[in-house]
């Protein structure tokens, strides 16, 4: 979407957590003529469907002859189903839009397990759902599998969908001539595999998959953050589905993007500053299974820095640098790369204080030099 493609295209994003978090982070990027809308108050295929219909009715008589093409970006939970009918019963849609095609992205490191994961008798499998309607299989993340784990997740896509071709990708990244302009959905085919699809369908999703949004003003301690997030994942991280945030972090002027799935997560830098100070906040959103809500808020609030750093520059310290190993030295910098401290050591090595505890850097005493723990 960030290429020079010449597409005037309209995008519309719909998120399942309370917080939205990916609208803060395409709104950040220059993506040219596109307009983008945000829906974050239900799955699109359930809540938010009524409201579907009134942006898509708002978008033609706003912009009019402004855009060639409108991308709807579902939640990973939405069955695609409600959605594309959504373009066949309601007439005024039905007589301006053509359905081009269904593309479902696929994580190649977590498909199968989604795909075998059990349901409750009722409860359909959102992942089957989405390769069922697929018209075209984006496989991503291919970095993360080997060749053997591709062919076989390749294999499970084509016992759920032989019809759709199969894109391997890396970062979702694409050339937008093959998935769009396509005219490939295929209502027959539809109607072969879901007979009831023109018809009036109840769906029902699991009810324990829920999300649990913050937004909180402040500046996170990175370090902190991240050991904090190491932990959860090593203990729920089978329960995670999908977990992303834009932060203030202190000691950068950038916001830090965090995002994962299951026990694999990433965090950046982004290349843009905020734009003023009002806009340094943090939002972060977990998607799973059995969150605990009060567990994961005083969690995430315990990152944030609230209290004036212990030591001035200039302060001679010991820090903890191995498992029973404490070092002399003095603090050189505050807030810096994000950590608490920059400490020069006795021997000249400089390293970073990530966290001001004690267990991490303590105040030294006049005569020490050295001290074992």
């Amino acid at each position: 979407m960030t290429a020079q493609h010449g597409k005037r295209i309209a995008v519309i994003e719909n998120e399942f957590g309370e917080v939205g978090v990916d609208d803060s982070l395409v709104k950040r990027k220059d993506f040219g003529t596109e307009d983008i809308v945000e829906m974050n108050n239900g799955c699109i295929c359930c809540t938010v469907r009524g409201d579907l219909i009134r942006i898509l009715t708002d978008l033609f008589k706003r912009k009019a002859g402004k855009f060639d093409h409108i991308l709807i970006e579902t939640t990973g939970l939405a069955d695609p189903a409600p959605v594309a009918q959504t373009f066949f019963v309601h007439d005024e849609l039905q007589s301006k839009l053509r359905l081009d095609a269904i593309l479902t992205v696929v994580d190649s490191k977590h498909l199968i397990q989604h795909l075998d994961d059990p349901r409750p008798e009722g409860v359909e499998n959102e992942a089957v759902e989405q390769l069922a309607f697929a018209d075209r299989v984006l496989l991503n993340k291919i970095d993360l599998a080997t060749d053997a784990e591709l062919m076989e997740v390749e294999k499970r896509i084509k016992a759920v969908n032989n019809f759709a071709p199969i894109i391997r990708t890396q970062n979702a990244v694409v050339n937008l001539d093959k998935v769009l302009d396509l005219k490939a959905f295929d209502l027959k085919r539809v109607l072969d595999f879901d007979p009831e699809f023109l018809g009036d369908q109840e769906h029902e999703h699991d009810q324990s998959v829920t999300s649990v949004g913050f937004r909180l003003a402040g500046d996170m301690n990175l370090g902190q953050l991240e050991r904090w997030l190491s932990v959860l994942l090593r203990d729920k991280g089978t329960e995670l589905f999908r977990y992303k945030g834009v932060l203030s972090v202190k000691g950068f002027d950038a916001p830090w993007i965090f995002q994962g799935v299951h026990m694999l997560f990433g965090a950046s830098m982004d290349d843009q500053e905020w734009k003023c100070v009002q806009d340094r906040t943090n939002r972060f959103v977990f998607i799973g299974r059995n969150l605990n809500r009060t567990e994961l808020t005083e969690g995430f609030a315990a990152c944030l820095v609230t209290k004036p750093l212990r030591f001035e520059v200039g302060t001679r310290v010991r820090c903890h640098v191995d498992e029973n190993q404490w070092e002399l030295g003095e603090v050189i910098k505050q807030w810096n790369d994000g950590n608490p401290y920059r400490v020069r050591l006795h021997n000249g090595i400089e390293i970073w204080a990530p966290i001001d505890n004690d267990g991490a850097i303590r105040l030294a005493c006049r005569a020490e030099t050295r001290m074992n723990k």
